[in-house]
This record gives structure tokens, sequence and C-alpha cells, in this order.
């Protein structure tokens, strides 16, 4: 019987561990999307807690807690952060087989050397040692612990990014912290009011009124210049599928104009302006070599009554079954036909749509950039070992998994990045399965070369922002 956790955790041959320990474990991480704050960044916030730095914002752990009987006071409600600790605490148990077991205790034993099983009997313990070591672990300590050479927020293109070059300008961070384009707001045509406060924001940041489209088209991307001035090389997109048809500049106005009287758009006008308004997204990456991330397939909200309590992004949204494979190709083709086509990341949230977005990426390679559409890697509720080995088999069996980029946090938590040391072992674990089974050569050297490139070398050469240049390069 293995001993848990381990510094073989998930390792289950000779090849596989030394992979990981001479190959994967030395690269520093390129973390290219998630969720945190910037402002913390910028401040260097230090937390008062383990519940601070641990479970708010997090809809995992929320989700599991809920799912175990919690009331929600514990989970976003008014408890005190010792009693939504110990929420959580009580809940780790239930988690068996649930990946939130394993980044539980990864995250304890990585930042404060805690090997307890966590549970009610041990809450009171780890909370005060772990406590008591956030006193020296603000938020650049976390980074640099982490070993953390880029990290990327995602930011509205009306926020502020006044924190950003706060960060870069002082100069005392050693991570490379960029800003994310992310105008998902920009789509909400068929929500007048939301749409208009957001433009009333957008004006403000770009110092440009958005009266009609195209004073609105010139906000946007006078911001996209903003972003790139302040090292931001992408952006994403967060749709349940890419929208695609045919609008004219002249039909956009006019959609734009009733949207901006406040006037009710209809369905067939909504998804036509979506199109449009993606196309020029589109083309805004592609001019300035910038990459494109398309998160598609989420089914948000779905529980309508905690929506209206809770807010949006608080753990009710689920995998969707929408068709994907006819839209991503006229929303890709459109661009690449016209020369325009950015180089692109395709994320899935079904994992039905595998080999859909593995085959869809292939469509697209022109031989400008070594994998210039990447099928990305598992994301939200398939970045789990099941999720990305399905993954990476289907990139592996339908494209170059020697080109793939790696593994990304998407987390709104300081504390998350043991889940790059989570994919760097099922990546090796992965291939050292294959050696054993004399399916890829006993070759270290080749194998490791590429390890490294997936866990680091392959997202520097990619993104194109500044960073430390990889410890080893592809031949």
């Amino acid at each position: 019987m293995k001993t848990f956790l381990t510094d073989d955790f998930l390792l289950e041959s000779d090849v596989a561990r030394e992979l990981y320990h001479d190959h994967a474990k030395p690269q520093p991480i390129y973390d290219y999307h998630s969720h945190l704050p910037p402002q913390q960044i910028a401040e260097n916030k230090r937390f008062e807690n383990l519940a601070e730095v641990w479970l708010a914002g997090d809809h995992y752990k929320w989700r599991a807690m809920r799912w175990n009987g919690v009331p929600e006071r514990f989970c976003t409600g008014d408890a005190s952060p010792w009693e939504k600790f110990l929420a959580f605490a009580r809940t780790v148990p239930a988690t068996l087989r649930n990946p939130l077991y394993h980044w539980t205790h990864l995250e304890l034993k990585f930042y404060f050397g805690i090997d307890d099983l966590l549970d009610e009997t041990t809450a009171e313990s780890i909370w005060n040692r772990a406590n008591e070591q956030l006193v020296a672990m603000p938020v650049h300590e976390l980074l640099r612990k982490s070993r953390v050479a880029v990290s990327c927020t995602t930011d509205d293109p009306a926020d502020s990014l006044e924190t950003h070059h706060r960060i870069r300008g002082e100069g005392k961070l050693a991570t490379r912290v960029y800003p994310t384009f992310r105008p998902d707001k920009a789509l909400l045509i068929d929500q007048p009011a939301v749409f208009n406060a957001w433009l009333d924001r957008l004006a403000a940041a770009s110092g440009t009124d958005c009266g009609t489209l195209e004073e609105f088209l010139s906000a946007l991307a006078r911001r996209h210049d903003d972003f790139h001035a302040a090292g931001g090389r992408l952006s994403d997109h967060g749709l349940d599928y890419c929208p695609v048809g045919e609008c004219s500049d002249a039909e956009a106005g006019r959609i734009f104009a009733s949207a901006r009287a406040g006037i009710e758009v209809r369905s067939a006008e909504v998804a036509k302006f979506r199109a449009y308004m993606m196309h020029f997204f589109g083309c805004l990456d592609a001019d300035k070599g910038w990459t494109k991330q398309l998160h598609l397939g989420a089914q948000r909200n779905n529980n309508t009554r905690l929506l209206s309590t809770l807010g949006p992004d608080t753990g009710f949204d689920s995998i969707g079954d929408t068709p994907q494979a006819a839209a991503l190709a006229c929303y890709l083709d459109r661009l690449d036909r016209e020369d325009r086509l950015p180089k692109t990341v395709l994320y899935n949230l079904n994992p039905a749509d595998n080999y859909i977005f593995a085959t869809m990426a292939g469509n697209f390679q022109d031989g400008t950039v070594p994998g210039k559409v990447q099928f990305g890697s598992g994301w939200w509720f398939l970045d789990q070992q099941e999720g990305m080995e399905w993954q990476l088999n289907a990139l592996s069996n339908l494209g170059l998994l020697s080109r793939f980029v790696g593994m990304l946090t998407d987390s709104r938590s300081f504390l998350s990045f043991p889940r790059h040391e989570y994919f760097r072992r099922i990546l090796c674990n992965l291939l050292g399965r294959d050696v054993v089974k004399g399916r890829l050569p006993h070759d270290i050297s080749l194998l490791g070369r590429m390890v490294a490139d997936i866990c680091y070398g392959n997202a520097w050469r990619y993104f194109g922002m500044d960073a430390p240049a990889p410890a080893q390069v592809m031949g």
C-alpha cells in the first residue's frame, strides 16, 4: 500500500518519476489565464487568515460544501472566517475522489508544510499553524514561493489599468503580471440596462464617447491599445458558443443605436451583432499579434433563485451541450480567409467535444507559428486527472502534444498554483506509462525536452510576453 501524497504522488513508474523531478518540477510557472485580483497584487495584500486566502471566491469549495449539506451562510454568508473554515474542514473527508481532496492537501503541504489530513479533528491545529505562517506570506511572497514567472489576470476593457502600471512601475515583484482583455460585456446587447451602464464606464475609461457604433468601436480599440501598452498580449471570451452571421456596418449601427436608446433588441439581431463584434475583436488581436482565448460550452447561472440573491460566479454553472463545431469553424474560417486569424487557444467544457476541438485546431495551422491554434488544457470541470488525461490523449492522437502550451490555474486564489504541479505529475505519469508499455522510446533526453517545453518553454515562445527564458529550449 502506498502512502498518500509523497514526493512521488501520481507517479507510477521510474520513468514518470525521472521526468517529473528532473524536467517538470524545475520549470517556473507561466500562468497565462487566471482571475487573480490585480489590486491585491499591487498592494501586496497580507491575508488575515486561511479562510480569506483559501475560501473567499472559491466556487469549487462552495459547491462541495453545499453538496455536503452545509448552509449557505458558511459558504458566502455572514458566518465568521473560523466558522467557514471549520465547515469546509468537515466537508473535506466527504470529497474523497474529488480533485478538491488532492488540491486541498497539495496546497497545505506546499505552502505551509502541513501533512495532516484536514478534517474536523485537525481543523483547529491546521488553522492556527497556517495563520501563523500567513503573517509572513503576503501576495508577493506567495508568488515568489510558487515560482510564478508570468501571471495574466482577466480584465474588463472598462477596468482601470492603474494597478497594472503600479505593479510594473514599482519593480518590486519578480513575477511579470499582465492584463488580459475580456470584453464579454460588449456582447450584452440583449440587456440594454446592463449594456448601457457598462458603456458609460467604457466611455470614462477610454475618454471616448460611446453614443454611436463608430465611437464604441473606437473606445474599444483605444482600450485594446492601452492593454498592449501595459504588456498585455492576450484576449479572452467566455461564450456558450461562437456567434456567427452576416451583419453590415449599417445594420450593426442600427442595432447598437436601439440598445443605446434602451430599446429591446430582437434575438436575431442580437446574434448578428455579437457575430459582428467577435469579428472586430478577432481583427484587433490579429493586427497586434495577440493570442485570442475562446472559452466555450458553459451553461451559466442555472439556479435563478440563488443567482438573484448571490449573483453570478458563485457556483451554479455547469457543462452545456450546445453544438460547437459548425459555428466555431465559421468563425475561425472567416478570420483566416481575411488573413486576420490571430493565434488562438480553444477551450471546451464538454468532454464530448474534445475531438471536435482538437481537429478544429488542426484545420487552421498555417506554418507561421508552431501550434498557432491550440487545443487548450482541461478547463473548469475538466481540470482534474481524468479530464486532463482526456485532453492530453485527444491532443496527442490528433495533433502535436509537443507543441502544447500547457496548464493554467483559471483561479481567484493565490494558493492555487499547485494545480500546475498536479498537471505536471499527470503529464509525466501518462508519458511514463507509455514508455513502460513500449509505446514510446525510453529516451529521457527526448521526452524531458518535451516535458520542459509543455510546462514552460512553449508558452514562453508562443505568447510573446516579456518573461525569463526557459532553462531548456527545444532543438
